[in-house]
């Protein structure tokens, strides 16, 4: 196998993409809804762009970002699809929402109020989704604010597109709060009603899109599951669409009784054969995982032994010696038996959100599979 031009390389295998979001916008079609795809954090480290493309084509009609700066990104580089930013920092200035056609989340009468002052300045109404805190106690209007929001909101100043609000606890089926919420929900439109307002409803994310059809409402927003890795793992045949690998540039024989790597946390108790991979903690490979981890090289799983280093770490073969520039994966799909971004997670004790969002280092290629003209 010809070596890598680079250290390592994430592979992101579009066609996935399409297929969860497919799967996932039948699911909210069902239902009347349409599907939104987040691609907020780089589309979780995956590329905002080629994602956000991918998903298009699937069957999402809406586009997700966090940022103001993420969704004007994406309108830049011709993506024409409806556009929600959510979270921006008090000196964002909204005009080129108004002027990119991006609708903007509001949580407060005093960002409604900058909201306006951009609404003016463009002479046209902005379009806002008013959020409403139904229990995660984060962004979003609190209850006993929400009737001054609706009262400010109803102007001719904005368009309210919709409510909205984010769950909890979805990831964990019959969690009491989830009823709770919705219930905190239901309450919030009816008074928006109301005053007036005629808002489309979303407030289902990718685990509530699997398990609870009766949240879908009018526009569900697919998060982690699009990117194939699954919250409620029982549901769905999701496809995870990244790949983290490198590549063997060294391999000496260690015999019985030598050490390896910084602390000599390990040791060998036979003659033995290790491979060297110039990945390591600079690169996405926790060092806490040192002595916890796998990887896959030469047709099956191998430990990886000696802690991991900012720029290396080392595999023990056995007897097997491979061949440099073999393929070795960190985390893939886990089809073959490779290890996946769950069980990273899950021997962190973290979640599978953090092992792909920080993925997006300087010396890791980014590589897709799929992508269409």
């Amino acid at each position: 196998m010809t070596p890598l031009s680079v250290r390592a390389e994430v592979v992101i295998d579009l066609p996935s993409i399409r297929h969860n979001v497919s799967l996932l916008a039948a699911r909210a079609a069902v239902s009347g809804a349409e599907t939104m795809a987040v691609v907020k954090a780089d589309g979780y480290g995956h590329g905002a762009l080629p994602v956000a493309r991918a998903a298009l084509e699937a069957g999402a009609t809406w586009l997700g970002a966090c940022s103001l700066g993420e969704a004007l990104d994406l309108r830049r580089a011709g993506i024409t699809a409806r556009l929600f930013s959510w979270l921006d920092t008090p000196d964002v200035d909204f005009l080129p929402a108004l002027t990119h056609g991006i609708d903007l989340s509001v949580s407060s009468v005093g960002e409604l109020a900058r909201v306006a002052d951009a609404a003016q300045r463009a002479g046209s109404p902005a379009r806002v989704h008013l959020k409403i805190d139904t229990g995660l106690s984060r962004n979003g209007c609190p209850a006993y604010e929400w009737p001054a929001l609706v009262k400010a909101a109803n102007d001719p100043a904005f368009d309210v597109v919709g409510i909205w609000s984010h769950l909890a606890c979805a990831d964990e089926p019959g969690h009491p709060s989830i009823d709770a919420q919705a219930a905190r929900f239901r309450t919030a439109y009816e008074l928006a009603c109301g005053a007036g307002l005629n808002p489309l409803r979303h407030i289902a994310n990718s685990a509530a899109v699997l398990t609870r059809p009766e949240l879908h409402f009018d526009l569900v927003r697919t998060g982690i599951a699009m990117y194939g890795l699954n919250p409620v793992p029982q549901q769905e045949d999701l496809r995870p669409a990244m790949k983290f690998h490198s590549s063997v540039v060294l391999t000496k024989r260690l015999p019985a009784g030598e050490s390896v790597s910084y602390g000599h946390s390990w040791t060998a108790t036979r003659d033995t054969t290790l491979a060297l991979v110039p990945v390591g903690y600079a690169d996405g490979v926790p060092r806490s995982l040192s002595g916890r981890m796998d990887v896959w090289l030469g047709g099956k799983r191998r430990p990886v032994v000696g802690r991991v280093c900012m720029d290396q770490l080392i595999v023990d073969c056995g007897d097997d010696e491979p061949g440099i520039g073999s393929e070795v994966i960190l985390f893939g799909a886990g089809t073959r038996g490779e290890p996946t971004a769950r069980e990273w997670a899950d021997t962190l004790g973290t979640i599978d959100y953090e092992i792909v969002t920080s993925m997006y280092r300087p010396r890791v290629r980014r590589q897709y599979v799929g992508e269409q003209s």
